[in-house]
């Protein structure tokens, strides 16, 4: 049992570091793009006031809520591997 245990707690931490890491990288991406965009497109407006509208849709996103499917995948997979070997 403290062995299930400490494979929960240190995976948790480990996923969270992960999904962290990725959900900056992910944002920074998204702004790099859109910092792109708004010089291609001419400059239209004010940059601020675009690139605050472009990080809302952003946040509202599928492509934000599927970084959650870090925490999600890895349970899944060694709960089914852990299936497997007992019961199968």
């Amino acid at each position: 049992m403290a062995a299930f245990l400490r494979l929960v707690v240190f995976g948790f931490l480990i996923l969270s570091v992960i999904y962290v890491i990725v959900s900056f990288w992910s944002r920074a991406v998204r702004r790099r793009k859109l910092e792109q965009k708004w010089n291609d497109t001419g400059r239209p407006g004010d940059k601020e006031t675009y690139m605050t509208e472009g990080m809302e849709q952003y946040d509202r996103s599928l492509r934000r809520k599927l970084i959650l499917l870090i925490y999600v995948v890895p349970v899944v997979v060694v709960g089914t591997i852990i299936y497997v070997t007992n019961f199968m």
